[in-house]
């Protein structure tokens, strides 16, 4: 900090400052535009390019689309699969049993939903608002935030030119302050500056923690015989036991493509899971293989994403800013979507900014925009699924989601009200880990190259990328606790948790080391939610660094 307050640097001012180039945040970008457009707008984004960092399934409920660009079908928005084949199964270790649509309620139905790549989907929105004169800048990630008088006055850049052990290169280049009159934090699941915010401000106070997920995601192309274009399809049950939340999502899209991936709850109990090799294993399984079979991996990724739902929303707005997208955790959990509550509700922090900015009440907090958001279609879709997470976790897949949560479901869609009133979430994701010796050890199969990989050719398809001499983004509070506190409790869950093979424990003469592989992170930031300890803090890395995911 104090090299910091050292360093000179350059500022730029705006009227609003957005941190995040997905879809919440390019959404208040263009609604602010469309609003005013003499308001003046700058964007960031720490992947190289719009759409670099954005992983996502994705079936796309265009609800939200619809309301802020109406006319996105002829403007040439790349969602052109529309949804014809919904398909939901109980896995077994050998076989599977359909479950038939009827038994959702409407809620949960794809019809009218588009099966696309939300990082195209981004990019072309970055087109949108830059035609409406937003500045997006690409690999320049927000580094720091800039307050004063307790009010948010907009964030830093990350310095360029920092060698691993902290000295300025030749090439040193400070960052900037990017100062704005509001400041809007769209930053995805475990934002590191949202997280900041959320503890300077009280965000969570009273609400129940965040909950979250680690989901997993390959991009095959098929062979043609085993596309089945518009098929959706949606898994539970094996290999995952009762006790641990999860499933499979497979979408067949495009010209032969295929997203395949598995989401996993991050309040697993057992530290020997592994959430990569359970999604290898699972493709494995006859229902997935048949498609897959003679077909090409060529995408692999990873993300966290946030499952707490209505009753882990934080207070949203604060002196001179506000939480939008997955930042705030407006996923649907049953859903799996997130992408028609985010662009919505970027759409209502800008409207709610424009009206305080054209009322001279700049840095005040817009209490406009969290009024707007509990009359939103985004507050009565969380709402409507609000038990289904708190009721999975405490009575298990079998219990819990099949048939409680259904049924509560089929309440809220037919009387608007749940029998069960609303459930809390129980502990964080980070304490739900039993101790080693009462866990069963887990032996994942080997890869067979084919159809499951192992985690470095999986990292190779995500083009992850970062300078080698810069500090290390993942900050231990404690260096000593994975092997002192971790290794001989939870046998380092780190290093199966993380589905790059960014953690190792290393058997050294003088005992085991943990080593920071920091280069193959793809900003997952699974361990900065499941560490037991809480002693991993992942930052932002050097502007432009880690995945590239193109059609994903």
């Amino acid at each position: 900090m104090a090299e910091q307050e050292a360093v000179q640097r350059e500022s730029m001012e705006y009227d609003v400052v957005i941190v995040g180039g997905g879809p919440a945040g390019l959404s208040a970008a263009i609604r602010l535009k469309q609003v005013n457009p003499e308001i003046t707008v700058c964007l960031l984004e720490k992947g190289s390019e719009v759409g670099a960092h954005i992983l996502s399934g994705a079936v796309i409920d265009p609800i939200g689309l619809n309301e802020l660009i109406p006319d996105w079908k002829e403007k040439g928005a790349p969602l052109d699969t529309p949804v014809t084949d919904d398909r939901f199964y109980m896995l077994g270790p050998a076989g599977s049993i359909r479950i038939p649509n009827f038994i959702f309620p409407p809620l949960m139905s794809n019809h009218g939903n588009y099966i696309a790549s939300l990082s195209n989907v981004c990019k072309w929105l970055a087109q949108q608002a830059e035609a409406l004169g937003v500045e997006i800048y690409p690999g320049f990630p927000a580094a720091a935030l800039v307050i004063e008088n307790g009010v948010v006055k907009g964030v830093t850049t990350g310095d360029l030119g920092v060698a691993r052990d902290g000295h300025h290169k030749a090439e040193f280049t400070p960052g900037m302050n990017l100062i704005g009159k509001y400041t809007l934090f769209a930053e995805g699941a475990r934002g590191s500056l949202s997280k900041q915010l959320g503890k300077i401000y009280n965000l969570h106070e009273g609400r129940d923690p965040q909950k979250f997920g680690i989901g997993l995601k390959e991009l095959w192309e098929l062979k043609p015989g085993n596309h089945r274009k518009g098929m959706v399809l949606h898994t539970m049950g094996w290999p995952l036991d009762n006790r641990t939340g999860g499933g499979v999502f497979m979408y067949h899209w495009g010209d032969n493509l295929c997203s395949i991936g598995f989401v996993l709850h991050l309040n697993y109990w057992n530290p020997y899971t592994s959430p990569f090799d359970e999604f290898q294993r699972v493709k494995q399984h006859p229902l997935l293989k048949q498609y897959l079979e003679g077909g090409k991996r060529i995408g692999y990724g990873a993300r966290a994403v946030t499952e707490g739902g209505l009753q882990s929303v934080p207070k949203l707005a604060f002196p001179g800013g506000a939480l939008i997208g997955c930042a705030a955790g407006f996923m649907n959990v049953p859903r799996i979507k997130g992408s028609h509550n985010a662009v919505t509700s970027g759409k209502l922090a800008a409207e709610a900014v424009a009206a305080a900015l054209k009322a001279g009440r700049a840095g005040d907090t817009v209490e406009a925009y969290e009024e707007s958001f509990r009359e939103s279609h985004v507050y009565r879709d969380l709402k409507r699924v609000r038990n289904v997470k708190p009721l999975w976790s405490k009575l298990g897949t079998i219990g819990g989601l099949m048939p409680l949560a259904g049924i509560d479901m089929w309440f809220n869609q037919l009387f608007g009200f749940s029998p069960l009133g609303t459930l809390k979430h129980g502990k964080p994701d980070y304490a739900t880990l039993v101790h080693a010796s009462k866990a069963p050890k887990i032996a994942y199969p080997k890869p067979d190259g084919v159809i499951s990989f192992d985690k470095l050719s999986s990292v190779f398809l995500s083009n992850t990328n970062h300078e080698e001499d810069q500090p290390v983004h993942l900050k231990l509070t404690d260096p000593t606790i994975p092997i002192r506190v971790n290794l001989p409790e939870y046998d380092e869950p780190a290093q199966r948790y993380c589905p790059a093979g960014v953690y190792e424990v290393v058997q050294e003469t003088a005992g085991p080391r943990f080593q920071i592989n920091a280069q193959n992170c793809v900003h997952c930031k699974t361990c900065d939610i499941k560490d037991p300890a809480q002693n991993i803090t992942w930052v932002t890395p050097e502007g432009g660094g880690g995945p590239n995911y193109p059609n994903m």
